[in-house]
């Protein structure tokens, strides 16, 4: 057990960054190698998408759902999706949320190349996330419990000027150390940063946009579109278990391995659901070129990618009709069973089904377009889960132990 260390009582000695241990063990370089072409296939594969906008419009939008519900925040991608616009003011408050972490990653992704990622970027991250002014925690009294006892299972470090001195030796441990490869650089700073849980709440959720940043940071990932939350909400026990173990243990490689295949398997399950995204894309493309030729164009179709949830005031600013054509426009798309017509209050939203079934389901299964038979489900294609030729989803262990909140 780490000197010092007490679950019920504040951690004031978490050892400064870089650990002691050795942490680029034979088995963490070969789980580096897997990550690092794993992430330079997803980095590919994203730049054969014409329009880009589809993909940060998407992507982020299942980060922020399965990041928030790690935290018990829990909304659906429906609702997300619904809410995404302008409206976002009458979702409920953990759709919220969730949305308000969509923001802080947009933003992040905005700012990490025009600043270092730093303890002023956490905070500003941080304060979005949760819709409130946030500092540096200034007053004891954080304490981390296991759900079912109420046991403490970790009592953070105190004292705003202690904490952002491990903050700035955390910033220099991420920009510095060049000789650890940066994979390995994001796996230790996440943990530290996690221990040292600056703010009074959002502490994972920042820590989580932060992991992200700092991999383009690097130059290993383009795009925020690394879906790595999917990976810890499945496997979240032992998420929060190998975290404990390095604070209790000094054990660094078991977290190290975990988080390599985090990178590993989520770079794999997004390669291949941006494969199905692009393929429903250009199956789109021709049946509304078929089926609707007078109402065909590209950025029409591209929109109601980028929108799932489509109203006629988004075909209006895209610039592609005006009001009484863009509405027919996608009373049309509807008529031919592309899109499926809500009324929403006064508003009449139109849902891409089949594009909000490829990105919410666990495999790659493509929907087929056209009305389905009255009462039933959309038609399938016979050859969808064959995309991108392996399966998707994490490959990690499933948990044993009950989650703590973090």
């Amino acid at each position: 057990m780490s000197i010092g260390f007490r679950p019920d009582a504040p951690f004031d000695r978490l050892p400064e960054l870089p650990p002691a241990a050795e942490l680029e063990t034979p088995a963490v370089l070969k789980a580096c190698i897997r990550a690092r072409a794993t992430l330079a296939e997803l980095n590919a594969v994203s730049e054969l998408i014409p329009n880009p906008t589809i993909l940060i419009n998407i992507i982020p939008i299942l980060e922020a759902r399965a990041s928030s519900e790690i935290e018990n925040i829990v909304t659906t991608t429906d609702r997300l999706f619904q809410f995404a616009g302008d409206d976002a003011a009458a979702a409920d408050p953990a759709t919220k949320e969730a949305l308000r972490y969509r923001t802080a990653l947009r933003r992040g992704f905005e700012l990490i190349d025009k600043r270092p990622l730093s303890t002023n970027l956490a905070i500003e991250l941080c304060s979005t996330l949760r819709g409130i002014d946030t500092t540096v925690r200034r007053v004891p009294g954080t304490a981390l419990r296991n759900a079912a006892t109420d046991e403490a299972v970790y009592t953070p470090p105190t004292g705003e000027a202690h904490l952002r001195a491990l903050l700035a030796n955390w910033e220099t441990f991420l920009h510095g150390n060049e000789g650890l490869d940066p994979v390995v650089r994001m796996a230790v700073g996440h943990y530290q940063f996690e221990a040292i849980h600056p703010f009074e709440d959002g502490n994972g959720r920042t820590g989580r946009i932060l992991n992200l940043l700092f991999l383009i940071d690097q130059g290993l990932l383009r795009q925020p579109i690394l879906y790595m939350s999917g990976a810890i909400i499945r496997t979240k026990g032992d998420y929060y278990r190998l975290l404990l173990d390095v604070t209790t243990g000094d054990r660094w490689e078991p977290w190290l391995l975990y988080m390599l295949r985090v990178v590993e398997d989520t770079s794999v399950a997004t390669t291949i659901k941006i494969r199905g995204i692009r393929e429903l894309l250009r199956r789109a493309t021709e049946f509304v070129r078929q089926r609707a030729p007078k109402i065909y164009s590209r950025e029409l179709v591209e929109l109601i990618f980028e929108q799932p949830y489509s109203r006629i005031g988004d075909v209006v600013t895209a610039g592609i009709a005006k009001r009484q054509t863009a509405s027919e426009y996608l009373v049309k798309l509807a008529d031919i069973g592309v899109l499926s017509p809500l009324q929403s209050g006064r508003e009449k939203l139109f849902i891409h089904r089949a594009l909000l079934s490829l990105v919410t389901s666990e495999g790659s299964e493509l929907p087929a377009y056209g009305k389905p038979p009255q009462g039933g489900s959309p038609r399938r294609t016979s050859t969808a889960t064959r995309i991108g030729g392996r399966q998707s989803g994490p490959r990690g262990v499933r948990s044993r132990t009950k989650p703590k909140k973090r």
